[in-house]
């Protein structure tokens, strides 16, 4: 991404160069149009890949602070006060997510979060973690959708590691 705005802002300089090189240094009313919408469309990209980078941000943090470090006060820092809950082991809100968060964590040590996989589109946030719980290993895909620095809407993806596998691709 950062390298399509460059390649966006290179255009730009190119498009007024030549717009300076053709109008002897004066730009006509077309020529300023193009240069304008070309830095409008830079100026967009630009802002969507920074909410793109701190969307993951927020969501690596909140994994890390939820879930590694077992603190439930992340959900109150993180999660808006509507919360929409796709896996169907919990209710919407974030109370039960706390409540959920608590049982899960009794006499769970610390831990530093395996993040295999972090991405974003738009409002959405793609994590893939390797988690390890005694001798089991489990491929978890989360996925979840942001709004105002807040994630308001869950969904995940939990399978078991095989010990075998059909092929010679590993999971992570």
């Amino acid at each position: 991404m950062k390298t399509a705005i460059s390649a966006l802002a290179s255009l730009i300089i190119l498009v007024s160069g030549i717009v300076s090189c053709t109008n002897g240094n004066n730009h006509n009313t077309r020529d300023q149009i193009v240069i304008d919408s070309l830095t409008a469309q830079v100026k967009l990209l630009s802002g969507t890949i920074q909410r793109n980078m701190e969307n993951k941000q927020l969501v690596a943090d909140f994994y890390q602070e939820l879930f590694g470090d077992k603190n439930i006060d992340a959900i109150d820092k993180y999660i808006g006060d509507t919360y929409i809950q796709h896996n169907p082991s919990l209710p919407d809100g974030k109370e039960f997510l706390k409540e959920g968060a608590k049982a899960w964590f009794k006499g769970a040590p610390k831990e530093k979060i395996d993040i295999q996989h972090l991405s974003g589109d738009g409002d959405l946030v793609y994590i893939h973690t390797k988690v390890k719980s005694g001798n089991r290993t489990s491929s978890v895909l989360d996925i979840f959708r942001l709004q105002d620095g807040k994630i308001l809407e869950h969904w995940d993806i939990i399978q078991q590691v095989p010990e075998k596998s059909a092929n010679p691709h590993p999971m992570f």
